[in-house]
């Protein structure tokens, strides 16, 4: 059984691999960015036995990207971001760090000679690991320092680019996203704020 979720896993990846390039190859434009912000969110004083106090804001969270342009101004996008350095966990003996995650279909409509704006809606997930004080977890065939716990998450943004350099451009740029059960946190409701530089490829 498990030598065929393997097989099957490899098929699926090969096949992912396989529709990624063709869209490649007929894409009109094709974006990569890298960047950083930092997270908004609501806080309480005190926590309850249901819901802790610990706010997801603040620190500083890198970022990297990338859109595919298919048709007209439409397109893909694909993000990443997570926080810096690891944060302390009140009231446990660990460390934790949250990473956010989506995919979104994208309307990049052009505003004049060098300005543009993405926006972007879509889904994705958040990945909280955990890294207890001791070693970590293992199975037969790997070892891992954290232990991770993953909420599905509805994600809007935007955002406004200037192309300051040929085909650099700086992207300001603001993102909501609506965790679900993300019970770590006071609020499911978070906010990333920060900029992007990125490059374009292609017609724009």
């Amino acid at each position: 059984m498990r030598k065929f979720a393997r097989i099957a896993a490899v098929c699926a990846l090969g096949l992912g691999v396989i529709g990624w390039s063709a869209s490649f190859a007929s894409a009109q434009q094709v974006d990569v960015m890298a960047g950083g912000g930092t997270l908004l969110s609501s806080s309480q004083v005190t926590a309850t036995q249901d819901q802790p106090a610990l706010a997801e804001k603040g620190s500083p969270y890198p970022s990297v990207g990338g859109d595919i342009i298919l048709y007209r101004r439409y397109g893909l996008n694909f993000e990443g971001a997570w926080k810096w350095k690891q944060g302390v966990y009140p009231g446990y003996d660990q460390n934790y760090r949250p990473i956010l995650m989506d995919v979104n279909a994208l309307f990049q409509p052009r505003l004049g000679k060098k300005f543009g704006a993405d926006l972007m809606v879509g889904v994705g997930a958040e990945s909280v690991r955990f890294y207890p004080a001791y070693s970590g977890t293992c199975d037969y065939a790997s070892c891992s320092n954290f232990i991770s716990s993953t909420h599905f998450m509805e994600h809007l943004g935007g955002g406004l680019r200037y192309y300051f350099y040929h085909r650099l451009f700086v992207r300001p740029e603001v993102h909501y996203y609506h965790i679900q059960n993300n019970l770590e946190f006071y609020s499911n409701n978070i906010v990333r704020a920060g900029a992007t530089v990125g490059y374009t490829f292609g017609k724009r």
